[in-house]
C-alpha cells in the first residue's frame, strides 16, 4: 500500500500513529505529496479528486481518502482494535470527529495567513475558526476526560494529533493555559512512542 502524505498534516499523522501503534509501518510506503487549495502541486488529484491528503492506495480497490475512512480501513485490516464495540464506539467517533474538527479549523487558520493574498485575508474569519477550537477544547475537558484515561482508541489519537498541530502552528495561542486537565493528559500522551516517532519537524 502507498500513503500519500506530508509529515506536518495532523490528518496524515493520525494514520501514521495508527501504523506505529499496530506495529505495521512496514505495510505502507510513504509517498510525499504537497500543495494547497490554490495550487494542487503534487497532491494526488488523480486518486483523490478533492486534492487532499492522506490518500491510501490499496491493492484491492480504489484509493481511499479522508483520514477517518483510512483509519477505519487500516484498523480493520490490521486488527488494531482502535475502534471499540458499541456502545463505546459512539464516544470514540465523537472524540475523533472533535479532534478532526480542531485540526481542520487550525489548518484553515494557517491557510488564511499563509496561502491567501494579504489583501484578501480576514482576521475576523481567523478568530471565528479559533472560537471553534476553543469551544471544542472546552467540551473535551468538560465531557470526555474520563474517556481519555481509558484504553487507547482512535479518538485519543485524533485529538492528540490535533493538539500537536496547535502546538506546532499556533503556539502563541497557548491553548493549554485554559485547559489544565487536557494539557496534563496531552503531556503524557505526547510521550507515547508512536507520537514521538511521528512528531513533525516545522
Amino acid at each position: 500500500m502507498k500513503l500519500y502524505h506530508a509529515p506536518l498534516s495532523p490528518f496524515v499523522r493520525k494514520v501514521t500513529v495508527l501504523l506505529h501503534e499496530a506495529g505495521a509501518t512496514d505495510r505502507v510506503t510513504l509517498v510525499p505529496a504537497s500543495g494547497s487549495p490554490l495550487d494542487p502541486g503534487t497532491l494526488p488529484v488523480d486518486r483523490n479528486p478533492l486534492g487532499k491528503i492522506p490518500a491510501l492506495e490499496r491493492p484491492d480497490g480504489p484509493t481511499l481518502y479522508d483520514s477517518r475512512v483510512i483509519t477505519r480501513y487500516l484498523d480493520d485490516l490490521l486488527h488494531a482494535g482502535l475502534y471499540p464495540a458499541s456502545p463505546h464506539l459512539w464516544d470514540t467517533l465523537v472524540i475523533e470527529a472533535t479532534g478532526d474538527g480542531i485540526a481542520e479549523a487550525a489548518v484553515l487558520m494557517r491557510y488564511e495567513v499563509h496561502v491567501r493574498p494579504e489583501a484578501s485575508r480576514s482576521s475576523e474569519w481567523v478568530e471565528a475558526q479559533w472560537q471553534k477550537i476553543a469551544r471544542a477544547l472546552a467540551a473535551v475537558e468538560d465531557r470526555w476526560m474520563s474517556n481519555l484515561v481509558g484504553p487507547l482508541d482512535m479518538g485519543h489519537i485524533a485529538l492528540g494529533c490535533a493538539l500537536g498541530y496547535l502546538d506546532l502552528r499556533h503556539a502563541e495561542r497557548d491553548w493549554a493555559r485554559d485547559h489544565p486537565a487536557l494539557a496534563a493528559w496531552w503531556r503524557d500522551f505526547a510521550a507515547r512512542p508512536a507520537m514521538v516517532a511521528t512528531h513533525p519537524a516545522p
